[in-house]
């Protein structure tokens, strides 16, 4: 849903999941541009016959005689869907289309739409007709959506006199900008790292050798693409050469965000103020599960104090086992801490992590998570030949749910020139029920299948994958609504990574990694042996991963409730860093720089240990023994997938549960890994 009181539209963000505003004409030609044909002037001419539209669908509201569900709530969400078919497929263009001239072309569109969604945020007409209807006799999903509409008007500011409501426009149109202008500052950013001597890639896969050759001048170019980063940072041997690499990627946005960062802190906290909250973080929390800043910090304090002992034990053993190797280093720093960690699995619990990436080439992965989804969830993908898509690498696919056609989705999921350089789940056409089918797009950037390289996967990309694709069926299978502004992803923000940290759970089954997971030149399955030793390796860290969590979502919150005019970036990030995590600070770290959920989730990034909390709950009811053939899968499907935003998050839960949310499961999987060394002894 469309959250109408934020300065800057949820689609237009380059985080995890793009939460989209909805769409709401029928499924044709006419309504969805033509990928393969976009070019800046016909993209422009579409959006405009969309805004069009979408005014013409707000004169309805405004007009109708009668205040009814039909007359009026009606139009608007046509209006609201019209407005979000052209966001999320501007959007689309301005993520992943390969010629530059178009994705410029749609940041500016996309600031357009944006101000024509800021102005519906503030049309006190159309907040009073729909204050006005009688919605006694409606479903609960219909009340929830008119009941939250209302809320997230006056949360905008509509109620605001008109020099007030200016100012408010303003500082939305301007904080839009802002964000876009983050995000292509990293989406263009993008850093190199130059390797003279070969011997600096020592350690790395064969693979990664050889499809590293040397130019004509002897140096071999890295890029800060995720597939050139990772393995350097996993399994490079020179220490020179991964702190290069750590400085390129963290900073590839800076210093040019630096002050978009700011200007945009100074947005928000004069946008809270004006709506009569004292910082940033009560307004963005104030329609969310959460409910507000406090609640968080309260919910922080609780998971820093439960992780601090297991993570510096964690880090004490990895230290002991780096100094037996390399005798004199007295700490390990930031751009290590991959390595070692890879290494003291390697020695602890007999797991080499590239022992699994034979097992985990990118097409075998990619047709696993869709089978794997298909039995769990009782749906067929369908591939469609030739499709109308924005590259020769996009696959498309029809979803059947029986006999029914139930949506469409597309992967884009390797890196190319100017494409958006992260993972996500993109809404592109929520669903209406017997008006149009939902449609999304996963844009990753994993390795990608060559002339003699397979493409193979770390673990880490195949639970990457697992993740974004629980996004996926949500905004499928959830895309059935009667209303577009509740389907999909329409939930409270901090709810919508659950299905996707439910979903990676699967991936440490061995039976079901089996059914995929087979090596790439002798096709034997994975070894339920060796799955069960990287289960244990993997297990180890889980408290450095939510001190590193807290670190970040520290960082989120602090910058949306301190004053902006006193806040120093680096020095901020530099204190909490030190807080939160026991490894050496690297001087140039500007990670901040490219931390794209700032602009996204801006205060909430806790969503993902929140979010983990639920989802950790949801899969402990899951048998074991028959992950893929219980009940319960059906029953998730129901009750928390397909309601998509028809009810409050908490219903979701109640209704899966049975009851409130518990952090037993939680608490758990942190300290599996101690559990499991105690029974070994």
């Amino acid at each position: 849903m469309a959250r109408l009181r934020s300065p800057e539209w949820d689609n237009l963000q380059k985080e995890d999941v793009l939460m989209t505003p909805p769409v709401s004409a029928s499924v044709s030609p006419a309504t969805t541009p033509n990928y393969p044909s976009v070019d800046p002037k016909n993209l422009e001419a579409w959006v405009e016959e969309r805004l069009r539209l979408h005014q013409e669908a707000i004169e309805l509201v405004t007009r109708a005689p009668e205040r009814t569900l039909e007359t009026t709530l009606r139009a608007y969400d046509d209006a609201l869907a019209l407005l979000g078919l052209a966001g999320s497929q501007t959007g689309l263009m301005h993520s992943v289309y390969p010629n530059k001239e178009v994705r410029d072309t749609a940041e500016a569109l996309l600031q357009k739409i944006s101000q024509a969604g800021v102005e519906l945020s503030l049309n006190r007409e159309v907040y009073q007709a729909l204050a006005a209807i009688d919605a006694t006799g409606a479903d609960a999903a219909t009340k929830h959506y008119l009941d939250r509409t209302l809320l997230q008007y006056r949360l905008a500011g509509v109620d605001k006199d008109d020099a007030t409501r200016a100012r408010i426009k303003e500082l939305q149109d301007q904080g839009t900008l802002l964000c876009l202008t983050f995000a292509r500052n990293v989406q263009e950013g993008g850093n190199t790292v130059t390797v003279e001597d070969a011997v600096e890639l020592e350690g790395l896969p064969a693979d990664y050798l050889a499809s590293h050759q040397p130019g004509e001048d002897g140096k071999i170019v890295l890029t800060t693409d995720f597939p050139d980063y990772l393995p350097v940072m996993t399994f490079a041997r020179s220490g020179d050469l991964r702190r290069r690499m750590f400085v390129a990627y963290n900073t590839r946005a800076f210093p040019a965000n630096r002050q978009v960062l700011l200007d945009l802190l100074g947005i928000r906290q004069e946008m809270a103020t004006i709506l009569g909250f004292a910082y940033w973080a009560d307004l963005a929390t104030v329609d969310q599960m959460m409910e507000s800043a406090a609640n968080m910090q309260a919910f922080l304090d609780d998971l820093d104090e439960a992780s601090k002992g297991g993570a510096k034990r964690e880090y004490a053993m990895i230290l002991e086992f780096a100094q037996s190797k390399q005798p004199g280093l007295e700490q390990i720093d930031a751009a290590s801490r991959g390595y070692w960690l890879e290494l003291y699995r390697r020695s602890a619990f007999d797991f080499d992590s590239q022992s699994v990436r034979p097992y985990f080439p990118y097409a075998r992965v990619e047709v696993g998570v869709l089978a794997t989804a298909e039995k769990l969830f009782e749906v067929k993908f369908r591939r469609i030949a030739n499709p109308e898509v924005w590259d020769a690498a996009v696959s498309a696919w029809e979803v059947w749910d029986g006999a029914e056609l139930a949506g469409r989705f597309y992967l884009d999921m390797h890196p190319r020139e100017g494409k958006d350089k992260w993972f996500s789940a993109h809404p592109l056409v929520p669903g209406i029920a017997g008006r149009q089918l939902p449609e999304a797009a996963l844009i990753c950037n994993f390795p990608e299948p060559k002339e003699g390289n397979p493409g193979l996967l770390q673990y880490s990309d195949v639970v990457t994958f697992f993740h974004e694709f629980g996004h996926l069926m949500h905004a499928l299978l959830g895309g059935r609504q009667a209303w577009a502004g509740i389907s999909g992803i329409a939930t409270e923000g901090d709810f919508v990574e659950v299905p996707s940290q439910m979903l990676e759970e699967f991936f440490r089954d061995p039976p079901l990694l089996a059914s995929f997971a087979h090596h790439y030149e002798t096709d034997e399955p994975i070894p339920a042996e060796l799955v069960l030793r990287m289960n244990r390796a993997g297990a180890f860290g889980r408290a450095d991963w939510v001190r590193t969590q807290l670190f970040y979502t520290t960082y989120a919150l602090e910058t949306h409730r301190l004053a902006p005019a006193s806040i120093d970036p680096e020095e901020l990030f530099r204190k909490l860093y030190a807080r939160f995590l026991p490894y050496a600070w690297v001087e140039g770290n500007r990670m901040y720089a490219s931390f794209t959920h700032l602009t996204g989730y801006s205060s909430n990034y806790y969503t993902y240990l929140y979010d983990k909390v639920i989802a950790l709950d949801f899969f402990s009811q899951f048998p074991r023994n028959a992950l893929l053939d219980s009940p319960v899968a059906m029953r998730y499907r129901r009750a928390v997938l397909e309601p998509g935003g028809s009810k409050p998050g908490r219903e979701i839960v109640q209704a899966f549960l049975g009851r409130s949310k518990s952090s037993e499961a939680f608490t758990d999987w942190m300290g599996q890994e101690f559990e499991r060394q105690a029974d070994s002894v």
